[in-house]
């Protein structure tokens, strides 16, 4: 089992940045793929970004790139969403998710453990 915690979250004006944090527990943080996901209300969760178990490879949402940025920092299991230039539609529920896997995951059903989500709130 894994069991991951969001932070970071908060309300922020148009324009503005975010860094959220996903702390990882359980097993070998350094097996899994990691992502970002968000969830607006009314809408389905989307993928926001991915990153394999080195750091090696990511991946992002047309939306988001040249705004957002993962990272993750194996020695200290946490996973980060550096958001930058955030704009009103940019707010949602963001999650943080773990799949048994060293590759990139773009899809809710390829992974295997979610957190609770921190909500992101971009005013305009």
């Amino acid at each position: 089992q894994v069991q991951l915690v969001e932070s970071g979250g908060g309300l922020v004006q148009a324009g503005g940045s975010l860094r959220l944090s996903c702390a990882a527990s359980g097993r070998t943080f350094s097996n899994y793929g990691m992502g970002w996901f968000r969830q607006a209300p009314g809408k389905e969760r989307r993928f926001v970004a991915a990153i394999s178990w080195s750091g090696g490879s990511t991946r992002y949402a047309d939306f988001v790139k040249g705004r957002f940025t993962i990272s993750r920092d194996n020695a200290k299991n946490t996973v980060y969403l550096q958001m930058n230039s955030l704009k009103s539609e940019d707010t949602a529920v963001y999650y943080c998710a773990a799949a048994i896997t060293h590759s990139i995951v773009v899809v809710t059903l390829g992974y295997d453990y979610w957190g609770q989500g921190t909500q992101v709130t971009v005013s305009s």
